[in-house]
């Protein structure tokens, strides 16, 4: 694959962004991609691996090395088709993934893998400019009906499988607009939404209902669904959030950071105020902002409240601070815990660890800081630090601390499916049905909070599945 001693002749050269001061000026993508000579030069690094392990890095199992070679060769078309064969939205991926296929890489032992992530975005954006990604309807339809709840990346996957297998399809959407987590809650500098816009495009000609501003279990019942398809596929994501639960959280400068990333995105699609942001404005402008949890949303809520004028932006997580390098003699292929340091962090932050919050401060009920003290793990349990309390200033408190399932009222219950110990929706992977065998669940309904990319897996897998159950046999791949 690719060149034979391209790996040791060639450095592994990745994407540039815009300069901070530049991009902090705008909510639009700010990604300098390769030349055309430089990504094919990327892709000549692939050292045709005995055994690729970046096939079982890549939760939706993308078939790398032939698609870096294609690349390699120029055939730029072969290779879109290479990679539409495991993926249905590569855009979506090659902007937003973590690329666990490139900490699988054989490269990777020796820090320098290949620029997986990097090539499959150049691959797809070509691909839109060529106009090779085309509509891809059914030749003939099977009569048969699947309702599919929800527009996030399961969701979107699920139902372009069955569109494709010629079972009319209907999503159903509780917000305005199609995406789920990708239109709302990644920001746009992160991945602009045309992305979604063009791809629904997309699948309605091949055949998709989107039905928007449809929320499922209230504005229509799930009694109802289940009289109406011959399947139902619940892919509504897990959206129940962790709270803050110490004394003065209940201040209005405690908020969710989902609501502060909607708010900015809606924004951005020219909304007015009053659809933005219907509870009232939130933005970061001006003040002293800190942000709890050190994962992806976290980062995501630094870089909006950075591009909307914050005084300060802290961002603070209980656990401690990992390693800067992962021992590779032990975690080699799998995905390391070590420091990541986002494109948002650079543009500007305080980061802390081992930081536990005590009390939220304020006055007349507005937020003027927290209490938080140092959290000892040295002996693998949480201990707090004797005399080590401290204040940070804050006038705005943003929550990024995970979430703990999907929100049970409404669809869940009416449902009646069966759920697991942590509130998920109960389906194995094997079928991807529920406790009720016309129901299925993929996603982070079923798996809880996860990556885009497992989620597209997941659609594709529980659309095959739906596929066999409804026609006894299925041709979509798993």
């Amino acid at each position: 694959m690719g060149k034979e001693t391209g790996f040791l002749e060639i450095e592994r050269k990745d994407r540039t962004y815009d300069d901070p001061k530049e991009r902090l000026k705008h909510y639009k993508e700010f990604v300098i991609p390769h030349s055309e000579e430089g990504l094919k030069n990327q892709a000549a690094r692939c050292m045709n691996c005995g055994i690729p392990y970046c096939h079982n890095g890549c939760p939706v199992n993308n078939i790398i090395p032939d698609w870096n070679h294609l690349v390699y060769e120029g055939d730029w078309q072969n290779a879109l088709e290479v990679l539409h064969s495991t993926n249905n939205f590569p855009e979506f991926t090659g902007r937003v993934c973590p690329a666990p296929c490139e900490a699988s890489c054989t490269l990777n032992i020796t820090d320098e893998p290949v620029t997986i992530k990097s090539i499959e975005c150049a691959i797809i954006d070509r691909g839109w400019k060529e106009g090779w990604v085309k509509p891809q309807p059914p030749e003939v339809k099977t009569g048969k009906s699947v309702a599919v709840v929800g527009s996030g990346p399961a969701g979107m996957a699920c139902a372009q499988q069955l569109a494709r297998a010629g079972h009319s399809v209907t999503v159903f959407e509780k917000s305005d607009r199609v995406g789920g987590l990708l239109r709302y809650g990644i920001p746009d500098f992160k991945m602009e939404k045309t992305q979604i816009n063009r791809r629904a495009v997309q699948m309605e000609a091949e055949g998709v209902t989107f039905k928007t501003s449809t929320e499922v279990g209230v504005d229509i019942s799930m009694k109802n669904l289940k009289e109406n398809f011959d399947a139902v596929v619940l892919a509504g994501g897990a959206e129940h959030p962790r709270m803050l639960e110490i004394p003065g959280a209940e201040m209005s400068g405690v908020r969710l950071a989902m609501e502060f990333l909607t708010q900015q995105n809606k924004r951005n699609a020219g909304d007015d105020e009053n659809r933005a942001a219907p509870r009232g404005t939130l933005t970061a402008t001006g003040k002293h902002v800190i942000v709890i949890g050190g994962g992806d949303t976290g980062s995501d809520c630094v870089g909006t409240s950075n591009r909307q004028g914050a005084k300060s932006v802290t961002q603070i997580e209980i656990m401690p601070q990992p390693p800067e390098k992962e021992n590779k003699l032990l975690t080699w292929p799998d995905w390391p815990m070590k420091l990541r340091t986002s494109s948002s962090h650079e543009e500007g932050v305080e980061r802390d660890w081992s930081v536990l919050t005590k009390e939220v401060v304020g006055k007349d009920g507005v937020v003027t800081g927290l209490k938080c003290v140092r959290a000892d793990w040295s002996e693998g349990q949480l201990k707090e630090v004797p005399d080590s309390e401290f204040t940070l200033p804050a006038d705005l408190i943003l929550l990024a601390m995970g979430f703990l399932g999907p929100r049970q009222q409404g669809m869940i219950e009416q449902s009646g499916v069966t759920l697991t110990d942590r509130g998920n929706v109960d389906a194995n992977v094997k079928d991807y049905r529920t406790s009720d065998p016309a129901i299925y669940a993929c996603g982070d309904m079923r798996r809880g909070q996860s990556l885009v990319v497992w989620a597209i897996r997941e659609g594709r897998q529980c659309a095959a599945s739906v596929d066999e159950a409804l026609m006894g046999k299925t041709e979509l791949p798993r």
